[in-house]
C-alpha cells in the first residue's frame, strides 16, 4: 500500500527502486575480469526499462550509483562485493532491503535485483549512460536580469532566483509554489526543471518571476516535513511580498502559480493575503483522501497489477484515510506497518509517511477556490494519473464560477508534467524529452498577458 501512495499528490513513484546492503569485501577475481569501472543498463520493469548506472572504484569494494529517473545521482553503494564472477552491491540508505546479485562476465553483468520478495532482471555493460536529452532547458546567457535573492518567512529564511526583464517596469510578478516533497527551486524532476523553464517563458514575456527552494532545501532553512499549509501558504505571501518590495515591479500586480500541491496553497495564500491573480497546474480540487484514492487506482492499474489486486490495495488506501479523517492516527500507523511487512518494506518509514500525509488527506480545497475573487487559470493533462482531471475538472469549474476572468482546460496528451505522454504513468517522466508541452507554455503566457 504505501509503496504505491504518492505523496501529497506530486512526485513519488510507484516503482520505488530501493536498494540495501548486501555482501562483504571483495574475494576471488577471476583473470582478466574486473568489477572496477564504470556501468550502464536497466532493470526490466512490467512494460518498461529502468536506466541506471554504476561507477566501481578499483578496490572493487566502492562506488556510486545514479537512478536519473528517480533525481539519484552519485549515491554511495554499499555491501559491494565480488565473489568467484558473481557481484553484489547495495544501498542501505533507501528504505526497502533489496539486493542486486549478477554475473560478470567480461564486459557485461547480468543478475536479478531482489526487493519485497519480487526479483526483477537487469543488466549491465561497460560505459555510461548517454546525457538526458533536454531540449528545452534554458541555457546562459539569458536576455534577461537574474539575481539571487533571500528573504524572511516568519523565522525562517527562504533562497530563491528571481529573473527580471531588461528595463525599470514595472512588470507584473510572478511567484512559483512547487509541488510536494523536498522540491528545489527549478522543480527539478526526472531530469526535467519545469519551473526553470516556465520562468524563461514567462520573463522574455515581460514578467518578473521568483522561484524558490522549499523549507529545508538548497539556500532555504527550516523544516518541510510537518509544516502545515498555512505556513506553507505564508511562505508564498513572503514571496509576493518580495516582488511587491521591488521597484522594478507593479505591486498591485503580483500573483501565484502552483503545480500539484502547489494549487492547493495557492488559493490557501490567495484568502491569507494580497494576491492578483492565480494560476493552478495540475492543482486538486478536491480532498487530498480523495485524491490519494483515485490515484493508487490508477497507477496501480497502469503498473498491470490484476484487477483484484488493484482492488485490495485501493481498499486499503481507503481504509488508512478513513482513519486518518477521523484521528486515528494509531491504527492508520498501524495498518501502515502491516502492509509494509507483507511488502518487505521498512514499517516504520511507512508508519512515518502516514504522519507526513496528515496534512494532505485532511485538506479540503474546496473553500478556499470558492472564495477566490481573482482571475484564475486551472489547467489539467488529460493523462494525468496523479491528479486525474475526471475527478478534479468539474469541481474546479464549479468552485471557480464566481471568479471574475476564470478559465478551466484539460490539455489532451498529456500528464502531469504537462509532458505528451503514452501512458501518463510517472515512470515515463525521465524518458520524455520534453519537459512541458509547447502549446501550455503558450497558453499560460497568453492568459497572464491578458489577465494580470
Amino acid at each position: 500500500m504505501i509503496a504505491a501512495m504518492v505523496r501529497r499528490g506530486a512526485w513519488a513513484l510507484v516503482l520505488v527502486l530501493g536498494l540495501a546492503a548486501c555482501g562483504a569485501g571483495p574475494t576471488g577475481i577471476p583473470a582478466g575480469s574486473s568489477f572496477a569501472g564504470d556501468w550502464q543498463g536497466a532493470i526490466e520493469l512490467p512494460g518498461q526499462r529502468l536506466p541506471f548506472a554504476l561507477h566501481i572504484g578499483e578496490d572493487q569494494a566502492s562506488g556510486t550509483i545514479d537512478i536519473p529517473a528517480q533525481g539519484t545521482r552519485g549515491a554511495p553503494l554499499d555491501g559491494v562485493a565480488v565473489d568467484g564472477d558473481t557481484v553484489r552491491f547495495g544501498l542501505s540508505t533507501v528504505p526497502g532491503s533489496p539486493a542486486f546479485t549478477g554475473t560478470l562476465d567480461g564486459d557485461a553483468i547480468s543478475g536479478t535485483l531482489t526487493q519485497g520478495g519480487q526479483s526483477l532482471p537487469f543488466s549491465l555493460a561497460r560505459g555510461t549512460l548517454p546525457a538526458q536529452a533536454r531540449p528545452q532547458e534554458p541555457q546562459p546567457p539569458y536576455p534577461y536580469r537574474t539575481e539571487d535573492v533571500t528573504f524572511p518567512s516568519g523565522d525562517v529564511t527562504l533562497a530563491g532566483t528571481v529573473t527580471a526583464p531588461p528595463g525599470p517596469g514595472p512588470f507584473p510578478g510572478v511567484v512559483m509554489i512547487t509541488g510536494s516533497g523536498a522540491q528545489d527551486r527549478d522543480e527539478t524532476i526526472a531530469g526535467h526543471k519545469p519551473f526553470l523553464l516556465l520562468a524563461d517563458t514567462l520573463t522574455r514575456a515581460g514578467f518578473v518571476v521568483l522561484r524558490t527552494d522549499d523549507r529545508g532545501v538548497g539556500g532555504s532553512g527550516g523544516t518541510l516535513e510537518g509544516t502545515p499549509y498555512d505556513v506553507l501558504a505564508d511562505d508564498a505571501l513572503a514571496g509576493a511580498a518580495l516582488l511587491r518590495g521591488r521597484p522594478d515591479v507593479d505591486p498591485a500586480r503580483v500573483g501565484l502559480f502552483g503545480h500539484s500541491e502547489g494549487g492547493y496553497l495557492a488559493p490557501l495564500a490567495a484568502q491569507r493575503g494580497d494576491v492578483a491573480f492565480a494560476v493552478l497546474m495540475a492543482g486538486p480540487s478536491v480532498s487530498g483522501g480523495d485524491v490519494l484514492i483515485e490515484q493508487n487506482r490508477l497507477l496501480l492499474a497502469a503498473a498491470g497489477l490484476p484487477a483484484d489486486q488493484v482492488d485490495a490495495g485501493v481498499e486499503n488506501v481507503r481504509t488508512l484515510v478513513a482513519q486518518v479523517r477521523a484521528g486515528d492516527l494509531d491504527a492508520a500507523r498501524q495498518a501502515a506497518r502491516d502492509q509494509a511487512v507483507a511488502q518487505g518494506v521498512d514499517p516504520q518509514a511507512a508508519a512515518a509517511q502516514v504522519d507526513s500525509l496528515v496534512p494532505f488527506l485532511t485538506y479540503d480545497p474546496q473553500p478556499a477556490l470558492r472564495a477566490l475573487r481573482i482571475p484564475t487559470y486551472a489547467f489539467f493533462g488529460a493523462k494525468d494519473l496523479q491528479v486525474p482531471p475526471a475527478q478534479s475538472e468539474g469541481p474546479m469549474r464549479a468552485a471557480l464560477a464566481r471568479a471574475p476572468g476564470s478559465e478551466v482546460r484539460t490539455f489532451p496528451e498529456l500528464n502531469h508534467l504537462m509532458q505528451p505522454a503514452q501512458t501518463g504513468s510517472p515512470a515515463e517522466y525521465a524518458t520524455i524529452e520534453t519537459t512541458i508541452a509547447p502549446d501550455v507554455l503558450e497558453s499560460v503566457t497568453r492568459w497572464l498577458t491578458t489577465h494580470a
